[in-house]
């Protein structure tokens, strides 16, 4: 694990060794200064010499003076170098999470991707700014400010040499006590993460059914979860600090007992006892550091498993070698395709073959959950099939290089989404060099000019994140324009006009019609008026195709897309 993160400090290479080095200086001056404090007392001021205490205190403030410079830099430089291997831990999770295919992202979650990526990356980069300091630093005082002690007493140091072996058991049994805890309070923070998000993008859905209440005792339940793992955790580690005050200032005492009655007796200087004390606090605080540094890398090992379980994941979904570049036609061949769903004990999609030109308008409809959108969705690669072979331009589409797939499957999903930025920026989301001409050419097909025009700025109109300023047929409409700017060989329609009225589907059909004639359209939808013009209609049934044909054919061999017809013809007579 180690060796991997270590991976991630590219580009500060040079202060992370620079910080160490100016690190130890610092630890230099420190242990320095106790020695000439030292020296005051004995040769200054016992032997009421002033030049001697003048001479050596002036070198403690020379040390204090290297100290504060060498410590000061290395700080910075241990932050800059922290901070920066969390930016690329960071930056390695984000660029894998854009590899991933659906199902991996089905296998993680929202809450938790966001979660891994902000508050563990965070935790790791803090750690290792405080590694740069203390890892160095604490040892180091410890080892050298024990050597200085034994230097001067080797009696009173065997006092603190009895309390530090009981202080390294506590803090042993801390450390195995903490580490699962934190992973599971890693745990319930994405389960809280979840009820946040879920919240807050079906605010509208929670007001509409008045569900403010149970909503707040959902985020209760998870948030007292976080709130419970957090106080069994913390009330073990605050033990150690406590323990560890305990133990220094019970040395100390025993300490200024014992080295007491040697000054008294003559057989240590005073100088000696003030030195012997200072070495002690050192070593103490050391200590302290080092409990700090332990329970920072329990609970950072917890957030460096999670950060690499992302950056480890395998893609089940990639690019072949030399993957074909160029897509021939909008040609569309399901042959004997079988889908299931990682987790799910039956298939999606149930030996589905179809064969569809290019130019073809394709309309499919079905029940909910008869896996239309699935069906769409092996087009684009976004799943692979269990059974079967999906083919676009005659070839199937795990011989072809992602991005060139995709590129040429424009899809306009259910769930339309709009990005924070101005309304070209939106739209150049389809097409990065697409102009402004385009990009107008591209709104008028999708009927979508002329609210544009009337915003203040035009394509320059600020979109709020998600599109919260559009209504939803506006969004739907720009969705489409977006997709509308990939020139694609093939075009899927997720049910992308359900927030449009009849007159606007209308228009919009017309248009589309008028400007796509050469390319694939599959069109979802639950409205047989929106797909009854199609040059062939499939319709879906429990994962299978129960029948296909046109508009005609259609209802006079198929029992469901009749029924279908005619109980939407009495909702539209009523």
């Amino acid at each position: 694990m180690l060796k991997k993160l270590l991976t991630y400090v590219r580009g500060y290479r040079v202060a992370a060794v620079l910080s160490p080095i100016m690190m130890l200086i610092e630890v230099g001056t420190d242990v320095t200064t106790p020695f000439l404090m030292r020296l005051v007392v004995n040769e200054g001021v016992l032997q009421r010499d002033a030049a001697a205490v003048a001479h050596y205190g002036s070198l403690m403030i020379l040390m204090a003076f290297i100290g504060f410079i060498t410590g000061g830099t290395a700080s910075y430089l241990g932050s800059r170098a922290g901070q920066g291997f969390g930016a690329n831990l960071r930056q390695a999770m984000f660029r894998k999470i854009q590899m991933f295919s659906f199902a991996n992202l089905d296998h993680f979650g929202t809450a938790t991707l966001v979660t891994r990526l902000s508050t563990d990356a965070q935790r790791m980069a803090q750690t290792a700014e405080m590694t740069l300091r203390m890892a160095v630093r604490a040892p180091f005082m410890l080892i050298l400010a024990t050597v200085m002690a034994l230097s001067i007493n080797t009696e009173l140091a065997f006092i603190f040499a009895v309390s530090v072996p009981i202080l390294a058991l506590a803090l042993y049994a801390i450390v195995r006590f903490a580490f699962p805890k934190f992973s599971q309070l890693q745990d319930a923070v994405d389960r809280l993460n979840g009820v946040v998000n879920e919240n807050l993008s079906a605010m509208r859905v929670v007001k509409g059914f008045v569900r403010e209440d149970y909503e707040k005792k959902k985020f209760e339940k998870r948030n007292s979860k976080v709130r419970d793992i957090s106080i069994r955790i913390f009330n073990v580690i605050v033990f150690s600090m406590p323990m560890m005050f305990l133990m220094m200032y019970a040395t100390m005492v025993a300490i200024l007992w014992f080295g007491g009655i040697k000054s008294m007796d003559g057989q240590m200087l005073a100088g000696d006892l003030i030195g012997f004390l200072t070495y002690i606090t050192q070593i103490f605080i050391s200590l302290t550091m080092l409990t700090m540094l332990l329970v920072n890398y329990v609970r950072a090992k917890a957030s460096a498993v999670r950060c690499l379980e992302v950056i480890d994941t395998k893609i089940d979904l990639e690019s072949p070698v030399d993957g074909i570049t160029e897509v021939p036609s909008g040609d569309i061949s399901f042959e004997h395709v079988s889908f299931r769903y990682a987790g799910m004990n039956e298939d999606s999609l149930k030996d589905v073959s179809i064969q569809i030109k290019e130019g073809q308008k394709v309309g499919i409809i079905g029940a909910t959950g008869s896996s239309k959108t699935t069906l769409v969705m092996l087009l684009s690669r976004l799943y692979d099939p269990q059974e079967g072979v999906v083919k676009v331009g005659g070839i199937d589409v795990k011989d072809y290089d992602l991005r060139a797939l995709r590129e040429q499957v424009s899809v306009v999903l259910q769930k339309n989404r709009l990005f924070s930025g101005t309304v070209r920026e939106n739209m150049q989301f389809g097409n990065e060099t697409a102009t402004d001409e385009e990009i107008w050419e591209a709104l008028d097909i999708a009927s979508a000019k002329e609210f544009i025009s009337e915003k203040d700025g035009a394509l320059d109109h600020e979109v709020e994140a998600g599109g919260g300023n559009f209504s939803g047929g506006q969004r739907q409409r720009l969705t489409i324009a977006r997709a509308l700017l990939k020139k694609p060989k093939i075009l899927i329609l997720d049910d992308a006009m359900s927030a449009v009225d009849m007159a606007t589907e209308r228009r919009l059909k017309q248009t589309l019609a008028a400007a796509l004639k050469d390319v694939t359209v599959l069109t979802i939808a639950q409205r047989i008026s929106s797909v009854q013009d199609s040059d062939l209609i499939l319709v879906m049934d429990e994962g299978r195709i129960d029948g296909m044909g046109d508009h005609e054919t259609l209802l006079k061999t198929n029992t469901i897309y009749r029924e279908v017809f005619e109980s939407q013809q009495q909702g539209i007579a009523s």
